[in-house]
C-alpha cells in the first residue's frame, strides 16, 4: 500500500468510525447485536446506507461526490419503482472498506403538499461540499413540525425517516463471510432472535439466495425520540443488517445489491410494524 493510499485508508476508516457513533446513538441495539455476534475482531462492516432526496443540493450525486473523493467509484444502479426511489452503490479500490449504498427519493411524483415541506428542508441545508465528509453524520438540518411528519408518512415512510433524522447511515451491515462462530444467515437470525431483538419479516426472514449471489436480513429498527418543532414524538430509528455474499464463476464474492431484497430491507424502519 503506498503512502497516499495509506492515507486515504486512515480518512475513510476514521470518517466510518464517526459515521457508526453518530449511528449507534439513536441505534443502541447495534451494541448488543455487535456483541452478540462477535468473536473478537471479525465483525466487519459489509456496508451502510443512505437515503436522501432528488433535489439539485442533496441529490443522490451530490453525496457520492463526498465519497468518490475518497477513493470511491460507482459500481451498480437500481431502481425502486413501488417507492419511487432511484439508488446506486459504491465500492472503494480498497476492498476491506465498506460499500455504501445510497438512494434518492423522486420528489416530483408525490404530492404538492410533500414536494412544499421537502422543498422546504432541502432549503435550510447550507451547499454540501465535496470535501465536507462530516455531512455523512450531520443529521437534520431544518424544523419539521409533527403534522409535516405525519403528512410525509402518510405518502412515503421513506421521506418521513429522512425529515426526522436527516443525513446519518439508516443501517450498518454485518459480514456474515467473516464471522468466526456464525456460517449461515439462519444461524445468524437464530442469535439474533434468541437475544430478544426483531427481525424483519416482509418477504421472509431472509431476503435472496445463492442464486442472486445475496442472502440479507435484518432488525427491525430501534425507537429512539426526535424533537420536532413543535414536541417530541418516539419513532423507529436505524437498524442492524446481516448480509451473506456468494462466489462468482471467478471466485470472487458478488458485490452488488439485489433489489428485489433491497426493496424489503427498507421496510426496517416501517413506522407501522
Amino acid at each position: 500500500m503506498t503512502n497516499i493510499n495509506s492515507i486515504q485508508h486512515q480518512q475513510v476508516t476514521d470518517l466510518f468510525a464517526n459515521i457508526w457513533q453518530n449511528y449507534v446513538e439513536v441505534t443502541p441495539s447495534a451494541h448488543k447485536i455487535h456483541d452478540l455476534l462477535s468473536s473478537g475482531s471479525d465483525l466487519i462492516n459489509d456496508h451502510v446506507a443512505y437515503r436522501t432526496f432528488d433535489s439539485a443540493k442533496v441529490n443522490l450525486d451530490k453525496l457520492a461526490a463526498i465519497l468518490i473523493s475518497l477513493g470511491y467509484k460507482y459500481s451498480g444502479e437500481y431502481d425502486f419503482s413501488s417507492k419511487k426511489l432511484n439508488a446506486k452503490h459504491f465500492e472503494h479500490s480498497d476492498a476491506s472498506l465498506p460499500k455504501v449504498f445510497i438512494s434518492e427519493l423522486r420528489v416530483k411524483e408525490f404530492s404538492v403538499d410533500v414536494q412544499n415541506i421537502i422543498e422546504k428542508m432541502v432549503n435550510a441545508i447550507d451547499d454540501v461540499k465535496v470535501t465536507d465528509s462530516s455531512f455523512l453524520y450531520s443529521g437534520t438540518h431544518w424544523q419539521v413540525s409533527k403534522a409535516e411528519y405525519q403528512t410525509l408518512l402518510a405518502e412515503s415512510e421513506y421521506a418521513a425517516w429522512v425529515a426526522a433524522w436527516g443525513y446519518r447511515a439508516n443501517h450498518f451491515t454485518v459480514s456474515v463471510n467473516h464471522l468466526d462462530n456464525f456460517n449461515t444467515v439462519e444461524d445468524v437470525n437464530a442469535a439474533v432472535k434468541a437475544g430478544g431483538f426483531l427481525l424483519n419479516t416482509t418477504g421472509g426472514e431472509i431476503k435472496g439466495d445463492s442464486i442472486v449471489k445475496l442472502e440479507q436480513s435484518s432488525t427491525m429498527a430501534d425507537k429512539a425520540l426526535v424533537k420536532f418543532s413543535d414536541g417530541e414524538v418516539e419513532i423507529p430509528s436505524c437498524f442492524y443488517e446481516f448480509a451473506k455474499r456468494y462466489p462468482l464463476e471467478s471466485g470472487e464474492l458478488y458485490s452488488g445489491f439485489v433489489a428485489a431484497s433491497a426493496d424489503k430491507i427498507f421496510e426496517s424502519t416501517n413506522a407501522a410494524a
